[in-house]
């Protein structure tokens, strides 16, 4: 494996980082892009990409996703065994608000690197869905093998579009692609627009956070370290053609072409002012609860079917809420130098 090359797109984000730290580690020759936006504080970004810049098998392009001669000339110049797509513009309200920026980098973007996997063949493309794609869906626990036709926001949109895009491209051009459903990833140097950020510094600030839903909705918390080990031991796991694949009764989960789908999330739920009671008992001090009903776009409840996923790669997320919420705020506190 210590020849790997592999590209990451999105590196200084907060899944982009950790999945390039744990490759680099295991001797991985990361090469990584980011256009570090300022969606959210680009110091955390920077201090993101600082890490990864003390290994030497790392290096870093600043290129835009959506940028197609940059992208053609980094696929031209290097040989890239897997690529892994993490580069997007993500959060459902803001997809709300800014439609058009979401087309651009979530459908432009992504339209770029398959058209450089075409042109300069990988082995394996790896790519970010989300669980944000379930939409109206209400079977629960969410299966890859029921379909996501009623997405809630332009953002799930967006994702099951990559998904789409993803098996033209592996139909046309045998590009072996997998894609994953994020379930609410979560963990130290995480965004600061995800509840857990936006939490635990409103409470340590003693000022009020909005409880959406009363506090009724349900989220399955994935913790960064189990996502990060599902993506490391999928890359050797390239998807073959499906032939027992029925086209009279089509399994979206998988196809005739060289194409995956899984969920990647703890197969358990955590109901939202659970969620705080944990960030709270963890902090000393209770939050300033102004409860609020559902904001447009979101999901009540969200719950990954992983058996699939477990039966693939001989592994399950299963970090407890409680562990992986402790060991963000113990990186909070560190980071923003804060003393209970």
């Amino acid at each position: 494996m210590n020849s790997k090359r592999t590209l990451i797109t999105g590196v200084a984000g907060f899944i982009g980082f950790h999945v390039s730290k744990r490759l680099l580690a295991d001797g991985y020759e990361v090469i990584g892009i980011d256009n570090l936006n300022d969606y959210y504080d680009v110091r955390l970004k920077e201090s993101r990409l600082m890490i990864l810049q003390e290994h030497r098998n790392f290096v870093f392009c600043k290129i835009d996703l959506t940028d197609k001669s940059a992208i053609n000339a980094l696929f031209e110049s290097k040989s890239f065994d897997c690529a892994i797509n993490l580069a997007a513009q993500a959060g459902v309200r803001h997809s709300i608000t800014n439609p058009y920026v979401y087309l651009k980098s979530n459908i432009e973007g992504f339209l770029n690197i398959l058209e450089a996997c075409r042109n300069h063949p990988v082995k394996h493309l790896i790519y970010a869905s989300s669980s944000s794609v379930y939409g109206a869906n209400k079977k629960m626990p969410f299966s890859t093998h029921d379909n996501v036709d009623h997405p809630l926001a332009l953002y799930a949109a967006s994702k099951k579009s990559n998904e789409l895009m993803a098996h033209a491209y592996s139909s046309l051009y045998n590009i072996p692609s997998t894609g994953l459903r994020f379930f609410s990833a979560y963990g130290p140097y995480g965004r600061p627009d995800m509840a857990l950020f936006i939490f635990t510094k409103a409470i340590l600030a003693g000022t009020p956070i909005n409880v959406y839903n009363h506090g009724k909705m349900k989220r399955d918390f994935t913790y960064i370290d189990d996502l990060v080990e599902s993506v490391t031991r999928l890359i050797p796991k390239a998807p073959s053609p499906n032939a027992n694949w029925d086209a009279s009764n089509p399994d979206p989960a998988s196809s005739f072409a060289p194409y995956r789908l899984f969920n990647v999330g703890n197969n358990n739920t955590v109901e939202l002012i659970r969620y705080i009671e944990i960030i709270e008992e963890k902090l000393g001090r209770r939050a300033i609860k102004n409860f609020l009903p559902i904001q447009e776009g979101d999901v009540p409840d969200a719950l990954a079917d992983v058996e699939d996923l477990q039966r693939t790669i001989d592994f399950k997320p299963s970090t407890p809420i409680e562990v992986g919420v402790g060991k963000f705020i113990d990186w909070y506190l560190d980071y923003y130098k804060v003393k209970l």
